[in-house]
């Protein structure tokens, strides 16, 4: 195979890449703020980073892949007590529902999945390491923050320089700090504020600020320097610029040596926002199509080039899917394992060794149908299969794609009346109404009998 090189975004190039320890790559990509359901953009995120660690895996590393959860945060904290609920209980069913709509789009799971919670001690020894070093301290109104001027590197990821941040909007003003720049690391607990993110440290009672979460758990989990982390473009600045100035002033060396960064996802050509009535969860997206679509859509971008969601470029996905799936209707062919010497494999492995190019690997598969088409080769099927598998695609029959899997549709729909019925008898009713509508618009009308029990129809 060619050698990987992969876009730095702390060096702006392509880089060799080349693992800290030979044939092992410790990978940390920041998850999910769990307090709602996920959207189209943290499926996009999750994608990338699917790709990147089914193609270290297929390369022949062994890959320690952690994806963190953020379960304690300002969102979830407001979010619970609005609901009159745990964090806990907020947070596990959003997690449970996560789990459920990476497992519909072949999104493998991690390695390791830490949660923030697990990891307070873990934060709270970092932070009194960056106070013995002049970087952290605690301000009058009980928080403790992070001395972003006392960090010389600060700004290295972003290309961000102190002054043109000064001169910036995107700061918070707090007047417990003594630099508009500077950062929480420990904020104090308020009166109102659950006793279940109250947590006991050396500055009084408090809970942890969000960069010093990731700090700390990719510390736990891959140690002090490792070699990939990642993350949508958005979180390149602030959130992973004050992870480096956490762990690399705390522990004094290079946390990462390769930053990679997911583009964008915008809706007909805008920003996706809840305000314009553009934004789409996971499962607003699944109940008008098929699962794979979505991959297939996505993967069709490069990971790092903005994605334009649209209903048209999803109606051209599936039809891009359907002639995948066409071609190898009616051959024979066992998945075996890809053969990286022949010509579509060579192909193939270049792309994907060019930073995880899926868009051309997904080229030399359209390649492989025109000839698949012409000789109907139960190998050649076999290499579609193969090296379509390696970035999650044609797991099913043709027949399954082509035709539909009814019964999976049917035993989902019974999966969802349940859930329906238990939601009811625990009188929450917003859930209950949230199912009956997420089944109405996929074509299922619900209807309730007297006896209690649901029958379904579609319209």
């Amino acid at each position: 195979m060619s050698q990987l090189k992969i876009y730095n975004t702390l060096a702006r190039d392509k880089q060799d890449f080349v693992p800290i320890v030979p044939g092992q790559v410790g990978m940390y990509v920041c998850g999910m703020t769990i307090y709602d359901y996920c959207h189209i953009g943290h499926a996009r995120m999750m994608m990338a980073f699917d790709v990147v660690y089914r193609w270290l895996t297929a390369s022949g590393y062994q890959v320690n892949y952690v994806r963190n959860i953020t379960d304690i945060e300002d969102k979830i904290i407001r979010r619970a007590v609005d609901n009159g609920e745990s964090i806990y209980s907020l947070t596990s069913r959003f997690e449970r529902y996560m789990d459920e709509d990476t497992r519909a789009l072949g999104i493998l799971p991690p390695t390791l999945v830490p949660h923030a919670t697990k990891y307070v001690p873990q934060m709270l020894g970092i932070i009194e390491l960056l106070e013995q070093k002049g970087l952290a301290y605690r301000a009058d109104d009980g928080d403790v923050n992070y001395a972003v001027r006392n960090f010389p590197g600060y700004g290295k990821l972003s290309g961000k320089s102190l002054d043109d941040l000064r001169a910036g909007e995107r700061v918070d003003v707090n007047t417990g700090k003594r630099d508009a720049l500077d950062f929480v690391l420990w904020k104090a607990s308020k009166d109102d504020e659950p006793a279940e993110v109250k947590w006991p440290s050396k500055w009084g009672s408090g809970r942890p600020g969000w960069h010093i979460e990731c700090s700390a758990m990719s510390c736990a989990t891959l140690g002090e320097h490792f070699d990939i982390h990642g993350g949508g473009a958005d979180l390149q600045f602030p959130h992973h610029e004050n992870e480096i100035a956490q762990s690399e002033g705390a522990f004094g060396q290079p946390m990462v040596n390769y930053w990679l960064h997911n583009g964008h996802v915008r809706v007909d050509n805008e920003k996706m926002s809840k305000s314009l009535g553009n934004f789409f969860t996971i499962r607003d997206v699944l109940a008008r199509y098929d699962a794979e679509v979505l991959r297939f859509f996505i993967l069709k971008a490069h990971y790092r080039s903005p994605l334009n969601y649209s209903d048209a470029h999803l109606d051209d996905a599936k039809l891009g899917l359907t002639r995948l799936y066409t071609a190898l209707d009616g051959i024979e062919a066992d998945l075996a394992a890809p053969d990286w010497s022949s010509p579509h494999g060579v192909r193939f492995a270049d792309a994907m060794n060019d930073d995880f190019n899926t868009p051309i690997a997904i080229a030399v598969l359209f390649d492989m149908v025109s000839e698949l088409n012409k000789t109907r080769s139960s190998a050649l099927a076999g290499q579609l299969r193969a090296l379509a598998d390696v970035i999650g695609l044609l797991g099913r029959s043709a027949q399954q794609f082509l035709q539909g899997d009814a019964s999976a549709d049917d035993d989902h729909i019974a999966a969802l009346i349940a859930a329906r019925s238990a939601a009811k008898k625990a009188k929450n009713f917003s859930e209950s109404d949230r199912i009956r509508a997420d089944l109405l618009a996929t074509g299922v009308i619900l209807e309730d009998k007297p006896d209690g029990t649901t029958n379904w129809r579609r319209a």
